[in-house]
């Protein structure tokens, strides 16, 4: 984060001097100035007649602003000028066309960030950064003077604002028949990659371990080099400071490679769409084990306290789970803070940012040489924010464009729709009410190429169709999305972080044993007694201090795991279509099943792997 200063930094060249000052003069009255006379600059709306020169409670002005050309998008563009003293953190798109190639145009921006003191980073064609709003400014007069005598010249694209990103989980895989699948054409995923880009996997989850099971041979986070599990987020750097200062961790674990923040997940959203896609776990007996976290609504009278709902947290007993493609390979890629930062490591649990997960593609790029060697052949991505319509055409945002860029070079992208689908309004007459929502496809579920999964009922898609909460389209600019719905609603998979630790003292239902013999500090407690009483179960599928293993999540979060697991054991089977997502985005569509629901609610249906298996 740079300081602030009262006026803009001096460029660091005669040359660019003269520039600024023809920037300023090209820029005072003109339709593209960031400084416009004839409106306000602060985002609102300037004063006029009701009803006119207005439309839908947006005036012709404002509308007219919002489609000019403009270097610094919205809502950046607008932010700058509420906060002129305010730092931003932004994402500059370099120019394609600089006559001096990207090569020079990063030599270009590196000069500035020294002369300015400004750290940075850079993937592909997009820098990284903490910017004042002078300093914003300054680029984009600089680009707008440059733009009008030669593109070429010109260094800069576009400015965006670095959005913040939210993670957006097994009777199910009947649902989309992966278990007729596993049976018919040993689609387990064998030999396939896939990414999660999230908040982490919980690297000590029993259910990613190494150990043979009746699908074969499982060891799902122990990938080849060079691919390795990496962690986007500040806490990296936090980390080395802390290495740095004499009182770092134990090594990492070389059997799996790569940072252990990335094996982390005190969030618990990565954990349970990792193991919705990879994965299995099977207790040691015959007999089930309480290892499933519930949670379910208090509706006894008295329960709200100010208007919250309270909830009841109990067990339920599992014999067996396993992911869709349960083989299948995953390495984790962690771009949502797990947990809140610190001053000058700052995160916040939960969220993330763009620039992070570009960054990870970006890597997945750089492991697959751009298409040359498919090593990771899918990423599955549960996250997404809401992109604001008013400058970039729907789909074209930067993440949006690197999503379908990955897809060209050959990698399967799966993404969330969004859970945007329902929301509530204060109404005129001041009563709250609620509607469905059209058009709310977050990013990157917009990108053209993804597959963009909606959600629907775990038992009964036939019966409920879309679920209520899932983003609906078209997209803004009118495309059908999503393309697929899967099962979303109270998916059972992995618990880790707070989704586990919520359920340690949940009630057993009180069907232990009382003579069990053991202690809640036990591996294998009363809490995890088997089903229909006996002797707790002491093993090692049991989790120590009475914690479960598998919670149930909602969310198209959920959903779009299904279809990467899918995906994963459909390439594991017909091979010949590695490096072809486009095809395979094609066959699900075409093989999808028709629920009789609205296209901008199912897209083309209902995920259905037997009969994509059966059409090639």
């Amino acid at each position: 984060m740079e300081g602030r200063k009262k006026r803009p930094a001096k460029p660091p060249t005669a040359k660019k001097a003269k520039a600024l000052k023809t920037a300023k003069k090209a820029g005072e009255g003109s339709a593209t100035s960031l400084r416009s006379t004839k409106r306000k600059t602060d985002g609102s709306r300037p004063t006029e007649a009701a009803g006119a020169g207005s439309r839908g409670g947006e005036s012709l002005d404002d509308l007219r602003r919002n489609m000019m050309r403009s270097i610094v998008t919205e809502p950046l563009l607008s932010k700058t000028r509420r906060h002129p003293a305010g730092t931003f953190d932004v994402i500059i798109s370099l120019n394609e066309l600089y006559k001096g190639g990207m090569d020079g145009a990063l030599a270009e921006v590196e000069k500035l960030a020294k002369a300015w003191g400004v750290s940075y980073s850079s993937v592909s064609n997009y820098v990284f950064a903490a910017l004042s709003a002078e300093r914003i400014e300054w680029l984009a007069k600089l680009t707008q003077t440059a733009n009008v005598t030669d593109r070429r010249n010109a260094i800069v694209y576009r400015i965006w604002e670095d959005s913040d990103i939210e993670a957006s989980l097994t009777r199910s895989a009947t649902t989309i028949k992966a278990d007729a699948a596993q049976r018919s054409f040993h689609a387990l995923g064998e030999g396939i990659v896939w990414a999660v880009i999230d908040s982490g996997i919980d690297g000590t989850h029993p259910h990613f371990a190494a150990k043979q099971t009746m699908h074969g041979n499982i060891d799902t986070l122990n990938v080849r080099a060079p691919l390795e599990h990496l962690d986007f987020t500040p806490d990296v750097e936090a980390r080395k400071a802390k290495a740095d200062s004499g009182s770092a961790s134990p090594p990492d674990d070389r059997s799996r490679r790569g940072h252990r923040s990335a094996l982390e997940d005190d969030l618990g959203h990565g954990s349970h769409v990792a193991g919705i896609i990879a994965g299995h776990w099977t207790v040691a007996r015959e007999q089930s084990m309480r290892v499933v976290g519930i949670e379910v609504r208090d509706e006894t009278v008295g329960s709200a306290v100010d208007g919250e709902v309270k909830t009841i947290s109990y067990r339920e007993s599992l014999t067996s789970i396993s992911g869709v493609a349960p083989l299948c390979k995953l390495v984790s890629l962690k771009v949502i803070a797990d947990r809140n930062g610190t001053e000058h490591f700052k995160q916040k649990q939960g969220q993330g940012k763009v620039s992070w997960v570009l960054r990870a593609i970006e890597q997945v790029q750089k492991w697959n040489q751009h298409g040359r060697r498919i090593l990771v052949h899918g990423v599955n991505m549960s996250i997404g924010y809401s992109f604001d319509p008013r400058w970039f055409a729907c789909g074209q945002s930067p993440i949006c464009t690197e999503v379908n860029r990955l897809v060209r070079s050959g990698v399967v992208v799966v993404v969330s729709a969004g859970n945007d689908g329902y929301s509530s309004y204060i109404s005129g007459d001041a009563k709250q009410r609620f509607s469905y929502n059209e058009s709310s496809i977050t990013d990157p579920g917009n990108a053209e190429l993804a597959i963009t999964v909606g959600s629907t009922h775990r038992d009964m898609p036939h019966t409920y169709g879309v679920s209520y909460f899932s983003s609906r389209g078209p997209t803004g600019d009118g495309r059908r999305k999503p393309d697929l719905i899967a099962p979303g609603e109270r998916i059972r998979s992995c618990a880790a972080g707070v989704e586990r630790d919520r359920y340690v003292d949940a009630d057993p239902l009180g069907d232990a044993p009382d003579d069990a013999g053991t202690t809640t500090d036990d591996p294998g407690t009363k809490a995890h007694a088997p089903e229909g009483g006996g002797v707790a179960v002491a093993t090692a599928n049991a989790p120590a201090n009475g914690k479960v293993l598998y919670c149930e999540q909602t969310g198209t979060s959920m959903a779009a795991p299904h279809v990467s697991g899918a995906a994963a054991a459909f390439l594991s089977v017909r091979t010949e279509f590695i490096g072809q997502p486009e095809r395979v985005k094609a066959l699900f569509l075409g093989n999808a099943i028709d629920l009789g629901r609205e296209s901008r609610g199912q897209g083309k249906g209902l995920l259905d792997l037997m009969k994509v298996l059966q059409a090639v």
